[in-house]
C-alpha cells in the first residue's frame, strides 16, 4: 500500500473531474496514475446502505490476543527494594513552553499568494491543482521569480477552503508549497 492514497467523493462526476484533471499531474517528481477502486469504500457504503462488517483478519486477530495478554499480566516488583517516598521537591523543575513569534495573518482575500514553490512550477501545474476547487479563476506567475505565484478565486470562502486544502503540499520532495492571503 505504500505510495498509493483513496480518496472519497460524493458523486461520481467529481471524482470523474478530479481524475481526469490530475492524471499524469507530477507528484514528487512522478506522474500520478489514478483509476476508479474496485469496490465501494465503507463510507459509500454505509450512505448507499450496502455496508457489511468485513471479517479481521489473522494478523489483527493475533495483535488483539497479544494485547490483552499484556493488560492481564501482573507488574514485577520492585528491582531494588521498596521505592522511596514522593516529595515534592524530588521532581524535577518544568520549564515553561518556549512560545513562538506570532505570525501576522492577512485577513481572508480571494487571492491567494504562494511562497516555496520549486523552479520547474509553471502556470498549468499550478492551474491542474488549484482548478479542482469551486470558484477557480486563475494562476498569476511573477516574472524573474520562479518561487511565488498568485492564485485568484471568485470569493474568499473559495479561497480559504483551496488554502486549508493545499498548505503544505509538496510539488517535489523538497518543496513544500506555502498559502497566505494576498495582501488587499
Amino acid at each position: 500500500m505504500r505510495g498509493q492514497a483513496f480518496v472519497i467523493f460524493k458523486d461520481i462526476g467529481a471524482a470523474t473531474n478530479a481524475l481526469r484533471s490530475m492524471q499524469g499531474f507530477p507528484f514528487y517528481d512522478k506522474p500520478m496514475r489514478i483509476q476508479y477502486a474496485k469496490v465501494d469504500s465503507d463510507a459509500i457504503a454505509k450512505v448507499k446502505g450496502t455496508f457489511t462488517e468485513k471479517k479481521k483478519k489473522v494478523k489483527e486477530i493475533k495483535k488483539d490476543k497479544k494485547k490483552e495478554q499484556r493488560k492481564e499480566a501482573p507488574l514485577p516488583p520492585p528491582a531494588y527494594g521498596a521505592p522511596a517516598p514522593f516529595t515534592p521537591s524530588a521532581m524535577p523543575a518544568v520549564q515553561p513552553p518556549i512560545q513562538a513569534a506570532p505570525v501576522l495573518e492577512q485577513p481572508p482575500n480571494q487571492i491567494l499568494f504562494l511562497t516555496g514553490l520549486p523552479e520547474e512550477t509553471n502556470e498549468m501545474m499550478l492551474s491542474m491543482l488549484f482548478n479542482q476547487f469551486p470558484g477557480f479563476k486563475e494562476v498569476r506567475l511573477v516574472p524573474g521569480r520562479h518561487d511565488i505565484a498568485f492564485v485568484e478565486f471568485e470569493s474568499e470562502i473559495q479561497s480559504s477552503a483551496a488554502r486549508n486544502a493545499l498548505q503544505g503540499f509538496k510539488l517535489t520532495p523538497t518543496h513544500g508549497m506555502k498559502i497566505s492571503f494576498a495582501k488587499k
